[in-house]
């Protein structure tokens, strides 16, 4: 019962629309802590917050800013948002007052929806700098200076879906930068629709799965679930988070037959210690891209879920994929339909199979990738330059056709399933007095994915106290951007021009005398 809309109608309000009349609209559709909606009622929840948000001075084209963990509010409001035309926009849950002041700054958001225990972090930025008017605590509100700070409303009477096209933006969502900072991704409604309907089809969904992710909400994985189940017929569970010893007995609890996992949960669900759990399930697949063909196999063994890998970001969709039934080998996948790669040099040229090159990927719907960057146009040109769009990840393309990752071409950081900025990371490392250069990059862990790593120079007479180093990022970065080692050098490796070669500290990995903040006393 897959649901296909003509190209006008590439919408999220027409899709709600849709699960509202047709004959399914009363079967389950989403739960999620103490929410149960069914189809019907996605609709009516989407347009009562958008009454509400009308009420509250948001009009359509502006953007509403989402700060909460996996709760139903989130939804409701991202919803809301899409009923009247406005964008959300997600903000990690980890992030910082500095974060937090840039991503508000940068978007212009005139609403802020956040949790009452993450409002402490709202002292550390300088909201004079933004434009937000209004904040809506989910809990008990509190003074906030310069804005309007209430309790999380009412819905109100329900208003009529604004027009909105396929190319419109839904949402914003920001993406790290390597050499500046985090870009605001455009993401139309057509390309949500896309997501949820090339998805679909890879993972074969039906009216009878039960999918069931504990990724948050603010990412693109878990948004893209809940337009999966509402294409494809499927129900969906959203967990609050992630637990290792906790996992089975939700996919149990759920009836789950879809799962979701990245990289670096797969080791984490291995190393406990085997049960009964991890077979006493109704999960038929999972979809867990960057898990290693090693780990994927182990998995498989334990539990008798075979993992699907894949490649799409932010910026683009589920392009590549590997087969239901293929045994773990390492690769993304073949290319899907609808879609065209290359593998390319450093102009554009294509490279013959075996040759490691920069992945570059194009779409054949309109507006099934995003629109660009969010104030950002020199970014866009440069991303989609040649009609293109340039992924930034080095990969290789095998005689029969599949896509194997190899590394990233520049230095961004991945690391417990976020992107990093280095250049963010970089700028609160340089922050601290007795710091005068700072470089960060990746180097590998025993999770098959990054560690963050960053080589210090010291400021003249200063002695670098890494202890207070860390002190330092803990109240200005999310817990899973600050450096895990350190590294104090009399110098930054440079090119002849004064450009930190970022590559040669890669290369290097963790040295000896680094410190470790994982075996700090």
């Amino acid at each position: 019962m897959t649901i296909e809309l003509p190209a006008a109608q590439r919408t999220l309000p027409a899709l709600l629309q849709r699960l509202a009349d047709d004959a399914d609209a009363a079967r389950p559709l989403l739960s999620l802590g103490d929410a149960r909606w069914t189809r019907a009622d996605a609709a009516h929840v989407a347009a009562g917050r958008a009454a509400a948000l009308q009420a509250a001075g948001v009009a359509r084209g502006e953007r509403v800013a989402l700060m909460c963990g996996n709760r139903p509010e989130f939804l409701e409001a991202f919803l809301g948002c899409a009923w009247l035309g406005a964008a959300a926009v997600p903000v990690n849950t980890a992030a910082m007052g500095p974060q937090i002041e840039y991503l508000l700054a940068d978007s212009g958001a005139a609403l802020l929806v956040i949790e009452e225990g993450l409002l402490p972090r709202l002292a550390s930025a300088d909201l004079s700098k933004t434009a937000l008017k209004t904040i809506w605590v989910l809990g008990s509100a509190a003074p906030v200076q310069g804005v309007n700070c209430v309790a999380w409303p009412a819905a109100c009477a329900p208003v009529a879906a604004a027009d909105v096209g396929p190319g419109d933006t839904l949402a914003i969502l920001y993406t790290s930068g390597t050499t500046g900072p985090s870009k605001g991704v455009l993401c139309p409604h057509a390309q949500y629709y896309w997501w949820g309907l090339n998805s679909a089809r890879i993972l074969g969904l039906g009216r009878d799965d039960v999918l069931c992710t504990t990724l948050p909400l603010f990412h693109i994985n878990a948004l893209n679930t809940v337009a999966q189940a509402m294409v494809s017929g499927a129900k969906v569970a959203v967990e609050a988070r992630f637990s290792a010893s906790g996992f089975w007995p939700a996919m149990q609890r759920h009836g789950a037959t879809v799962v979701y996992l990245l990289g670096a949960m797969v080791p984490m669900l291995l190393a406990q210690p085997a049960g009964a759990a991890e077979r006493q399930h109704r999960v038929r697949l999972g979809l867990g891209p960057g898990v290693p063909a090693a780990a994927g196999q182990a998995f498989l063994d334990r539990s008798g879920v075979p993992l699907l890998e894949g490649y799409g970001s932010t910026e683009t969709n589920f392009a590549i994929a590997t087969r239901a039934g293929d045994a773990p080998r390492g690769v993304m996948g073949w290319v899907q339909p609808g879609f065209h790669a290359r593998v390319v040099d450093e102009l554009d040229t294509p490279l013959p199979p075996g040759s490691a090159g920069e992945l570059l990927l194009r779409a054949d719907e309109p507006f099934a990738f995003a629109t660009g960057y969010f104030g950002m146009p020199e970014k866009t040109v440069e991303a989609w330059r040649n009609l293109w769009f340039h992924t930034g990840d080095r990969v290789v393309q095998e005689s029969d056709g599949a896509l194997r990752f190899v590394d990233r071409l520049k230095d961004a950081i991945r690391r417990r399933g976020e992107n990093i900025s280095s250049w963010e990371v970089e700028q609160v490392l340089l922050a601290h007095p007795a710091v005068a250069e700072a470089a960060v990059y990746p180097v590998r862990s025993e999770l098959a994915e990054d560690e963050v790593m960053a080589a210090l120079v010291a400021r003249p007479g200063a002695a670098l106290d890494l202890a207070d180093v860390w002190r330092h990022c803990e109240t200005r970065l999310a817990r899973y951007a600050i450096p895990r080692f350190l590294d104090v050098v009399a110098e930054l490796p440079r090119t002849e021009n004064g450009k930190v070669q970022k590559f040669r500290l890669r290369e290097r990995g963790v040295t000896p005398g680094a410190a470790d903040r994982e075996r700090q006393g």
